[in-house]
């Protein structure tokens, strides 16, 4: 068979497919993740463009084009974008998290407001019509953990989270009274701070506890009162230690499936976010930028 070809004997020139315009992107959030998040985005225009970014301290922007500065965060609908980023604290899903959803899909950096069972509800019931992504981060194995809950096959779920003192951003209450207790006493080991149900510490380490929100939230059948927190300061610490045991329910013989991980992830001493979660978190983001790129957006609650 020969080749088609042109008039002046030249190969017909095969058609590309057009390139899918890029994700369009609003960035709630401008501490040190939310600026590795820009950063990285900007060397990828083909699948990302940062519309707007906005963040709670306006002088942290100052170095930003004057036109991708938004004044408030009530004025996000003004600019249409397919996915808003939010890597800044749950107080701001907490208060629009559902209007976010009404517009465009949504990447929750900070799974602890869902936490709160009202909020959490109108996150599921918006992402029926536009897509809720949370980033595994620290969670190695989320997907695994989602499919399992899914099935509500899920017997039992454990993280515990190991952390230098001067990382821990704890509110007031008994885990940072216990916290405060350590350090003035010079403890050198271990000290639990917080041993129970998920959804108890969410609320008093926002910044902290997001690897253990994302675990209950895939593991839905558990839930935030069914997943086991275990939160330990350790001053010998030069990492975040995320160790993560999942058993699944009996099986008729009696034996249960069961996983354990340990995750050792280099952080300096006052890190909120270890070094190896910020490569995690734009991965994931570049999963949900696939998934929305073009408009397309995707339905429903994913892990990425």
């Amino acid at each position: 068979m020969h080749a088609s070809s042109t008039g002046n004997g030249g190969l017909l020139k095969q058609h590309k497919k057009p390139l899918m315009p890029p994700c369009r992107i609003g960035l709630v959030g401008f501490g040190a993740l939310g600026r590795y998040l820009y950063d990285r985005m900007l060397q990828d225009p083909l699948q990302f463009l940062v519309v707007w970014v906005f963040n709670r301290t306006p002088s942290k922007l100052a170095d930003l084009p004057p036109g991708l500065i938004l004044p408030s965060l009530s004025q996000f609908s003004e600019h249409e974008v397919d996915l808003i980023i939010e890597v800044c604290h749950p107080s701001i899903t907490a208060e629009f998290g559902g209007a976010f959803l009404s517009e465009s899909a949504l990447f929750l950096g900070s799974p602890t407001a869902m936490a709160d069972s009202g909020l959490e509800s109108v996150l599921r019931k918006g992402s029926e019509s536009k897509g809720l992504y949370i980033p595994s981060g620290a969670l190695w194995g989320a997907t695994d953990i989602l499919k399992m809950g899914s099935a509500g096959i899920v017997g039992a779920c454990t993280v515990t989270m190991k952390k230098h003192p001067s990382s821990l951003l704890l509110e007031p209450g008994e885990p940072r009274e216990r916290l405060d207790a350590a350090v003035a006493g010079g403890v050198v080991g271990e000290t639990i701070l917080y041993d129970g149900p998920v959804r108890g510490l969410a609320i008093l380490a926002p910044n902290n506890v997001n690897t253990m929100a994302a675990a209950a939230i895939a593991a839905r059948n558990l839930g935030f009162d069914g997943v086991r927190a275990v939160l330990i300061s350790d001053p010998s610490l030069t990492a975040h230690i995320v160790e993560i045991e999942v058993e699944g329910k009996p099986f008729p013989d009696g034996q249960k499936f069961s996983c354990k991980t340990v995750r050792y992830n280099p952080a300096a001493p006052g890190a909120v976010t270890g070094n190896a979660t910020y490569a995690s978190f734009f991965a994931s983001l570049k999963i949900a930028a696939a998934s929305c790129q073009g408009g397309r957006g995707r339905a429903g609650l994913h892990m990425c």
